[in-house]
Order: structure tokens, then C-alpha cells, then sequence
């Protein structure tokens, strides 16, 4: 079973960051792999059980839901529901620290699930990067431009 983790210091202090991440529906205005993104059913997207649906860049579509979310430890847990991706129990974890030297965010991701031993490097390695590492870079520059 993969068990990926990354983390990454943003030069910017955790209100910030968690405003934008806390919006489980808002990828799309900052993941560059994301097209679009909605909430089924016109649910809240900070509802626990909402169910988003992406539509990626490549044409792709899947859907996640929402698991956990906390404000109080800036953290929040979702689930892959369908994937054209051979992944499966795919349950993801973000959680934001404050660094205070700088006053600057720790960002923790981390996920686990099963896929066929022949496809567990090639889709660990498009997780890590693709999604999360992506995602810290996009994360980066959205900040940048906002400040």
C-alpha cells in the first residue's frame, strides 16, 4: 500500500494558506491540473460528506469527498469516490502548522491507498508530484499574486 507524505514551509502565515485550502470546492482557481470543479447536490463545501466533483485539464473527471474538517487544527481529510486512475481506497490528509519564525505555514499532505504492484511506483510518483508537489508550487504563486 503507497503511503505518500509531503510537506513544504509557505511564506505566508496559516490564515492565509487555510483560507484558500479550507475551500474543499476551489481547486480549480489554483491546482493547474483542475478545469473545473462543483459541489453535488448544491451542498456547502465545508459540509462533512459533500461531494466534489473535478473535471481535469486532460479531460479526466473524478470525485471526492469530504471527510473531516477542522478550523480549529487547520486540517482536513477526503476520500477518492471515482477516479479513471487504477487507485483504489485512496484517503488523503492535509493539515497546516504555523511556523513563527517568519510567521509562515508548515504544509503536511499525506495519503494512502492500494493500486496493482505493477502501477504502484508509476501512480505514487504522479501523486507526489503532479498532484501534491503541484499543488505546492500553485499554492505558492496564488498567495504571491494575493498579497
Amino acid at each position: 500500500m503507497p503511503h505518500i507524505v509531503k510537506s513544504t514551509i509557505l511564506d505566508a502565515p496559516t490564515d492565509a494558506a487555510w483560507s484558500v485550502l479550507r475551500d474543499f470546492n476551489g481547486h480549480d482557481r489554483w491546482h493547474p491540473a483542475v478545469a473545473t470543479s462543483s459541489i453535488e447536490r448544491a451542498q456547502a463545501s465545508d459540509k462533512i460528506g459533500c461531494v466534489r466533483r473535478f473535471k481535469l485539464k486532460d479531460g479526466a473527471e473524478l470525485r471526492e469527498q469530504l471527510l473531516a474538517l477542522s478550523d480549529l487544527e487547520q486540517s482536513f481529510s477526503y476520500c477518492l469516490l471515482d477516479t479513471p486512475i487504477p487507485m483504489f481506497n485512496y484517503v488523503a490528509h492535509v493539515r497546516l502548522l504555523p511556523v513563527t519564525d517568519g510567521d509562515r505555514t508548515f504544509w503536511h499532505w499525506e495519503s494512502r491507498f492500494t493500486t496493482k504492484p505493477e502501477d504502484r511506483d508509476r501512480i505514487a510518483h504522479m501523486v507526489a508530484e503532479n498532484i501534491y508537489q503541484a499543488g505546492f508550487d500553485a499554492i505558492r504563486r496564488h498567495l504571491k499574486e494575493a498579497a
